[in-house]
């Protein structure tokens, strides 16, 4: 099967880091289906694409009616699912003490549970099929703890966890599946972190930016499109070998 006819599912795709992945895997040829919650923002993002045969759904990873639905539309719109990128997913910061069950729920729910559910459905396909790339965009909170994110770093851990189980027990199929955990990157979400922190600390959103750069030692911030470049390397055929990894991209502020 050629590259250009492979058909990626992006979740999260409709800003930032999913946007980026989607832009750059229909560089490469490929089809994708954009998937997110609002259905305006990822029409928008499939129209831009570079290309053709690129289609829009709308897509909840947290809800398992909706996440079905969603992809018997799929199916029926696009055909079968090649490529599958976690990318979708939430994240909250509280002291330990003060994290409710329903903030982990969220958590859990988005990072980790829905994950697993899309995994589940889509991967037994690829296996038969003969070829097939799952890449789950972690975070490097899921490879060290963060203080006042115990929620988001257990579910990053937790879906860093499944994956490499996943990883074990598909070796010997054609289909691999690894992780990329990126540090702090220039998104919308990122920028709303450093609004809370100046807003919590009284710093200037300048500084809270700053102080947020300085955890990385090359004292900036990935780009999303770096991402991008090492989703899209995991999902050609000379990323074979390179199976249940997770790869910070970060600038070496957590080495393993």
């Amino acid at each position: 099967m050629s590259t250009s006819r492979r058909l990626a599912l992006v979740t999260g795709a409709s800003r930032g880091i999913g946007r980026a992945i989607a832009e750059r895997l229909a560089r490469d040829g490929m089809r994708v289906v954009c998937a997110a919650r609002s259905e305006g923002a990822i029409a928008e993002v499939a129209a831009s694409l570079a290309g053709d045969g690129h289609v829009a759904v709308k897509m909840d990873v947290g809800d398992a009616d909706a996440m079905a639905s969603a992809l018997a539309e799929i199916s029926e719109r696009a055909g079968t699912v090649d490529v599958l990128i976690h990318n979708a997913g939430v994240a909250e910061s509280k002291p330990y003490h003060r994290s409710d069950d329903e903030m982990w729920e969220r958590m859990m729910t988005v990072n980790a549970l829905g994950p697993m559910r899309l995994t589940r459905a889509l991967l037994p396909a690829m296996a038969d099929a003969g070829w097939g790339r799952v890449v789950v965009v972690a975070s490097n909170a899921g490879l060290t703890g963060y203080a006042y994110s115990s929620a988001y770093c257990a579910s990053k851990h937790a879906v860093i966890g499944y994956m490499r189980a996943v990883a074990l027990e598909i070796a010997r199929t054609s289909v691999t599946i690894n992780a990329v955990c990126p540090g702090w990157v220039d998104t919308e979400m990122a920028a709303a972190a450093a609004q809370r922190i100046a807003g919590k600390t009284g710093k200037s959103v300048g500084d809270a930016r700053q102080a947020l750069e300085n955890m990385s030692p090359q004292n900036r911030w990935v780009q999303p499109e770096e991402v991008a470049d090492v989703v899209s390397m995991l999902c050609g055929d000379g990323a074979r070998s390179i199976h249940g990894q997770a790869i910070a991209i970060d600038g070496g502020q957590v080495m393993q």
